[in-house]
């Protein structure tokens, strides 16, 4: 990504996450981001690109993050572990993307519904991961698909954590989390 588009690309993130989509406007971005309106066309063809585009860059980033480290790890319970340790990370680094991924989930227009497919897809990942662990005995019998819905419910709630202290400290959530969902998880 050239150093302009990605400038836009920061630029529109931040704006989509503090005023929202639909008050923000290419005149928002091209003044922020301080280039002409046909600069920006000629990287992206519209707002709703540039929207798309955040979403799908944010979504992999997160998969990615997690198709790596768990593909390097044996046990379940690692896996998951690790997976709410990136998810930490994310919201901490990132919190950009996830406020406009959250922000965007409800509504029934077509990048609402990107957003629940994003997430959806995202859920199912964690999902998999849950069954197998389950089926191999090392994650306690229940329902895969809550138990991977609650999971990423701590995007949700480190995001507000976040939000409510001014800051995150990464491991601090990651043991409190570690100390009650991941414990509750593991077969005893």
């Amino acid at each position: 990504m050239n150093k302009t588009k990605r400038k836009i690309f920061e630029t529109s993130m931040k704006l989509f996450a503090e005023k929202g989509y639909d008050a923000t406007s290419i005149e928002d971005i091209t003044a922020t981001v301080g280039v002409a309106k046909g600069t920006l066309y000629y990287h992206f063809s519209s707002k709703e690109e540039i929207f798309n585009f955040l979403i799908e860059e944010g979504i992999k980033l997160l998969q990615n993050s997690i198709d790596i480290k768990t593909a390097k790890l044996p046990n379940y319970i690692d896996k998951i572990k690790a997976i709410v340790l990136i998810q930490i990370k994310i919201v901490e680094k990132y919190e950009d993307i996830i406020t406009i991924l959250l922000s965007q989930f409800w509504g029934n227009e077509a990048r609402n519904q990107k957003c629940k497919m994003h997430i959806y897809e995202y859920i199912d990942k964690i999902e998999g991961i849950v069954k197998e662990g389950i089926d191999a005995g090392q994650i306690k019998a229940g329902n895969p698909h809550i138990i991977a819905s609650e999971i990423y419910g701590l995007i949700c709630s480190s995001l507000v954590y976040k939000l409510r202290n001014q800051q995150l400290d990464i491991m601090n959530v990651y043991k409190e989390f570690e100390n009650t969902v991941i414990e509750g998880l593991k077969v005893k």
